[in-house]
C-alpha cells in the first residue's frame, strides 16, 4: 500500500507531474506514491519525471484509459 495516493484523473500535462512533485514533498524518505490519471501522455512524462528527479517508477499500468503509477521517493 502506498504512502500516499494522487487522483489527478482528468487532468492533461503538465498538471499530473507538477501535483505529483507537490505530492511527493509529504512522502518521508523511502515511501511511495500512487498516482492514477487519465493522459495517456502521462507514461512518458513519470516516466522522465523519473529519470530527471532520481525517484523509482516502481511499476505503471493502465486499465481502460486509466493509468496507475508507483513512484518510490529516492531523493
Amino acid at each position: 500500500m502506498a504512502d500516499a495516493t494522487l487522483d489527478a484523473k482528468g487532468l492533461n500535462c503538465p498538471l499530473p507531474i507538477l501535483k505529483a512533485r507537490k505530492a511527493l514533498k509529504e512522502v518521508p524518505d523511502g515511501g511511495t506514491l500512487e498516482i492514477v490519471a487519465t493522459d495517456p501522455g502521462a507514461v512518458a512524462d513519470f516516466q522522465a519525471f523519473c529519470r530527471q528527479t532520481g525517484n523509482e517508477l516502481l511499476e505503471h499500468s493502465e486499465d481502460d484509459g486509466v493509468y496507475q503509477f508507483l513512484i518510490k521517493k529516492t531523493a
